[in-house]
């Protein structure tokens, strides 16, 4: 009966040992950042980020990227029916690594009808989208929506 009192009696100071290690940066976090508090990218940084996103070395990364979707389609039954979302977001890569001044929206259908609108910088932009939108696996027609607008400096 000595050895199970006992048994007993420790577990209990362990687990209320255990139980009161409470997580120390809760109380001095902040609930609320104020807005002085957010840093905000200066002009230089932003500059930076929107060369990075137009490199070539992003485009050559997008369309990789899109090359290992195709190959993990083709491996898990590849003509299957795709998902909207899968096929607006390839489309999507698409047209950013290969149109990166542009400012494109992409919807899918479960069909495999893609309608690309928004802005591009010039006409030779504008007729890459479908062509490009094509390259896509389950894409079967673009409806292209989008214009020639000039870019805002």
């Amino acid at each position: 009966m000595k050895k199970v009192t006992f048994l007993l009696i420790s577990s209990l100071l362990v687990l209320s040992v255990g139980c009161e290690n409470v997580s120390k940066t809760s109380q001095t976090a902040p609930n609320n950042p104020s807005p002085s508090q957010v840093a905000t990218p200066n002009t230089e940084e932003t500059q930076e980020a929107k060369e990075d996103a137009q490199s070539e070395l992003r485009r050559r990364q997008l369309n990789q990227d899109i090359r290992a979707r195709e190959q993990r389609n083709n491996i898990t039954g590849g003509d299957t029916q795709r998902a909207e979302g899968d096929l607006e977001s390839e489309v999507r890569s698409k047209l950013e690594a290969n149109i990166p001044r542009g400012s494109l929206a992409v919807q899918a259908s479960d069909d495999g009808i893609v309608t690309v609108s928004g802005t591009v910088t010039n006409e030779q932009e504008l007729a890459k989208i479908e062509p490009l939108a094509k390259e896509i696996k389950g894409v079967k027609s673009v409806n292209v929506k989008a214009i020639v607008a000039k870019p805002k400096s």
